[in-house]
C-alpha cells in the first residue's frame, strides 16, 4: 500500500508538472481592428447623426429648417451649417459644382453628399448625405418625410451620378 500511495504521489507530481510546463508558443500574430484607410473624421460622425435624428421631418420645396420642413437641398446645407459650420450652396446643380472631392462609390463614407439625376438626362436633380453600409439620408418628395434610403436600391442605382467628399482636415480648421 505505502509503495502504491507512492506512485500516486509521483504520478501527481508528473502529471503537474506537465500541466505546468510550457508547449510551443503559436506565433501567429492577431491584427487588432483597424479603421478603413481614410482618416477619423469626427464631424463626419456629427453630420449622420445630426442627419438621422432629422428622419421624419416633413418634406417642403424650399425647406430649410427642422421647423419649416426641408427639400433635399435644404436639408444638407441645414445640417452641414448646424454641425460643421459650413455654408453649402442653397441647389442641389451648385452643390454639384462646387469645389470638393469627387469620391468614387466604391469609397463612400458617412459625410459623403450624393447626387442623383431622378429625372433623367444625366442632370443632377437630388441629393442626400450618405450615412454609411450603403444608405443615404434625404428629403425625398412632396407629402414625404426625410428619410433613409440604400443608394443600391434600383430606383437610386438608376439614378445615381457622383459623390463629392466636402468634410476634410481642412475644412474643420478652416470651419471650426
Amino acid at each position: 500500500m505505502h509503495k502504491t500511495l507512492h506512485i500516486l504521489g509521483l504520478l501527481s507530481v508528473l502529471l503537474l508538472s506537465a500541466c505546468s510546463s510550457k508547449g510551443p508558443v503559436n506565433q501567429q500574430a492577431v491584427t487588432p481592428y483597424q479603421q478603413p484607410s481614410a482618416a477619423f473624421n469626427p464631424a463626419a460622425d456629427e453630420v449622420l447623426f445630426r442627419a438621422i435624428g432629422l428622419v421624419g421631418t416633413p418634406y417642403v420645396w424650399g425647406g430649410n429648417t427642422p421647423s419649416s420642413g426641408f427639400d433635399c437641398s435644404g436639408l444638407i446645407g441645414f445640417v452641414y451649417q448646424d454641425v460643421a459650420g459650413i455654408r453649402l450652396p442653397r441647389t442641389t446643380q451648385q452643390m454639384l459644382q462646387m469645389q470638393g472631392q469627387q469620391i468614387p462609390r466604391s469609397q463612400l463614407q458617412s459625410g459623403d453628399i450624393v447626387f442623383f439625376a431622378t429625372a433623367g438626362r444625366g442632370r443632377v436633380s437630388h441629393a442626400g448625405i450618405y450615412v454609411g453600409e450603403g444608405r443615404f439620408v434625404h428629403a425625398p418628395s412632396s407629402g414625404g418625410t426625410v428619410r433613409l434610403d440604400s443608394v443600391n436600391a434600383a430606383y437610386w442605382n438608376k439614378a445615381y451620378l457622383q459623390a463629392k467628399r466636402v468634410l476634410s482636415s481642412e475644412s474643420l480648421v478652416s470651419n471650426p
